[in-house]
C-alpha cells in the first residue's frame, strides 16, 4: 500500500473527532461473535509478526541490526512457516521511533539479492535489491511516520516498526563464502532502538488475544482505509484509540467472543478456499505481499507463508492432487515431469516439500539425504531422452536412475505440501500462459 494511503496515529485520532460524519463510521455494527471473528482475522498478522519479533529479541537480536543465517534453512533451524532452502536469510527489526535509519546494500553482481521491508501487518512496502535497485548496491534512508528525511534514496515507512528480511542466493555449499561476503555488506545504522517484549500467541484465550491485538494496533496504527473495519467491529471494543476491556463482557458474551475467535482461526487455515487455480496449480492472488483490505487473505498467508514476497519478486505455486486439494497424501509416490524448455524466470526456481502440521502450518522435514528442494541449480539431476526432468516425491527413494531426482516426502503419514518458487518470474509464468504440467501419481 502506498505511504500516502496511511496516516500516523495522531492524525488518525484527530480524524476520530469528526468521524461521526464519515460514512465509514456510520457502518452497521456486527454481532459480537462476528466482530470477534473479523477482528481476529484482521489482527492475526500482527500477532504472527510480533511473535516473530519477540523470538528474535529473546535470542539476542537488537533493533536496527541484522542477524545473518550463515547456512541454508533446514528442518532443525526453521523459524517461520514454509521457509525456502535456496537463500540465506538476514533478518532484523528497524525501530524508526527515534528517527530515520540507513540501510546499506552491497554490490551483489549476478547473485540474486532481495531486501524486503514489511510493516507489522505483513505488507511489503518496499523491496530493494536485484529487481528494483540493481546489482550495484547503495545506501537507503528509511523514515517512519512524522519524520523528515532529506536527501536521495528515501523510503517512507507507514509504521515505526519495520521487519527487514534479506534473501541472498546460494549456489551450493561451495558458494557459501561468496554469499557470506554479500551478507557482510548488509548494514543498518541509526539511533538505538527499543526492546520487544514477548506476547501471547494465536492459541491464547480470547481476553489475551484481543488485548494483544489492541496493544499492537496502538503501537503500529493502521492506514486510514481500515477505519471501516474498526467501526463495524465496535461491539468488541478494540479501537484505534484503545480501551479494549474484557472485564465488561458477561460469561455468555465471552463465549460468543471465543466462538468468533475459534472460527477466525479455522478461516485462516482455509487458504485454498478461494484460490486461483490454473491447470492443476494454485496461483497466488495478485495482492500477495501487499494486501490492501483483503484481510482474510492476509491472515491466511500469515499462517501459511508469512513474509511472502510480491509476485513481481517471487511467484509461489502449489500443485493440486487428483482430489483438487493442495494437501497431498505423503504415503504415496508422486511425480512432476517438467518440460525440457526452462521455466521462464530471470533468477532461479525450486520445488520444496513440506509437512503440514495440525495447525495448518508447513515445515521442512528431516530426511536421510538432507534434501529439501530440487531446482535449476541442483547438481546430478537426470533428464530423460527428450530433455524432461522427472522429479519423484515419495517417502522412499525410487529405484534406478530416478533416485538422483528424489525429493524425500514425510514418513510420518501427515499431509504434505509442494511449493514451486520462481524468483523474478517472467510475465508468461505469472499469467499462467506457460503450461505447467500437472502433478501425477507415480
Amino acid at each position: 500500500m502506498p505511504p500516502a494511503a496511511r496516516i500516523d496515529r495522531r492524525a488518525m485520532i484527530a480524524g476520530l473527532a469528526v468521524g461521526a460524519a464519515s460514512p465509514a463510521f456510520a457502518a452497521p455494527a456486527l454481532s459480537l461473535r462476528e466482530a470477534a471473528r473479523r477482528m481476529a482475522i484482521y489482527g492475526l498478522p500482527l500477532i504472527e509478526t510480533a511473535s516473530t519479533r519477540a523470538r528474535a529479541f529473546k535470542n539476542g537480536l537488537v533493533a536496527n541490526t541484522f542477524r545473518h543465517s550463515r547456512t541454508l534453512t533446514t528442518a532443525k533451524t526453521q523459524t517461520v512457516t514454509q521457509p525456502n532452502n535456496d537463500t540465506l536469510y538476514s533478518s532484523g527489526w528497524l525501530d524508526l521511533s527515534s528517527g530515520p535509519v540507513q540501510v546499506t546494500l552491497p554490490a551483489s553482481g549476478d547473485r540474486y539479492l532481495s531486501v524486503a521491508l514489511m510493516d507489522p501487518y505483513s505488507n511489503n512496502f518496499a523491496v530493494l535489491g536485484t529487481r528494483t535497485t540493481g546489482p550495484d548496491g547503495g545506501v537507503f534512508t528509511v523514515a517512519g511516520p512524522g519524520h523528515a528525511a532529506p536527501g536521495p534514496n528515501v523510503i517512507h515507512s507507514p509504521t515505526n516498526w519495520v521487519w527487514i528480511l534479506a534473501r541472498t542466493l546460494v549456489d551450493g555449499p561451495a558458494d557459501l563464502a561468496g554469499a557470506h561476503a554479500v551478507q557482510d555488506g548488509l548494514k543498518i545504522s541509526g539511533p538505538a532502538g527499543r526492546k520487544a517484549q514477548p506476547i501471547p500467541g494465536r492459541d491464547a484465550p480470547w481476553p489475551d488475544m484481543f488485548r494483544t491485538i489492541q496493544a499492537l494496533v496502538l503501537e503500529s496504527p493502521p492506514p486510514a482505509t481500515d477505519a471501516r473495519l474498526f467501526a463495524e467491529t465496535r461491539a468488541l471494543g478494540v479501537s484505534l484509540t484503545g480501551g479494549f476491556d474484557p472485564a465488561r463482557f458477561t460469561a455468555a458474551e465471552g463465549q460468543e467472543i471465543a466462538a468468533g475467535l475459534s472460527q477466525a482461526l479455522e478461516d485462516a487455515k482455509g487458504g485454498d478456499d478461494n484460490a486461483i487455480v490454473r491447470g492443476g496449480w494454485i496461483f497466488p492472488r495478485p495482492n500477495l505481499g501487499d494486501f490492501g483490505q483483503d484481510y482474510l487473505y492476509r491472515a491466511q498467508i500469515a499462517l501459511s507463508g508469512l513474509a511472502g514476497l510480491p509476485l513481481e519478486e517471487a511467484l509461489y505455486l502449489r500443485p493440486l492432487g487428483p482430489d483438487g486439494r493442495a494437501e497431498l497424501d505423503s504415503t504415496r509416490a508422486w511425480k512432476l515431469a517438467l518440460p525440457a524448455k526452462p521455466l521462464p524466470v530471470d533468477a532461479f526456481w525450486s520445488l520444496t516439500v513440506y509437512e503440514v502440521t495440525p495447525q495448518g502450518q508447513a515445515f521442512l522435514i528431516d530426511n536421510p539425504i538432507d534434501r529439501y528442494a530440487i531446482g535449476d541449480r541442483t547438481p546430478g539431476l537426470v533428464r530423460g531422452p527428450d530433455g524432461r526432468l522427472e522429479i519423484i516425491i515419495s517417502p522412499k527413494p525410487p529405484k534406478g536412475a530416478l533416485k538422483a531426482n528424489w525429493l524425500p516426502a514425510p514418513t510420518s503419514g501427515r499431509p504434505m505440501l509442494l511449493n514451486l518458487r520462481a524468483y523474478l518470474p517472467r510475465p508468461e509464468l505469472t499469467s499462467g500462459a506457460y503450461p505447467l504440467p500437472p502433478l501425477r501419481r507415480a
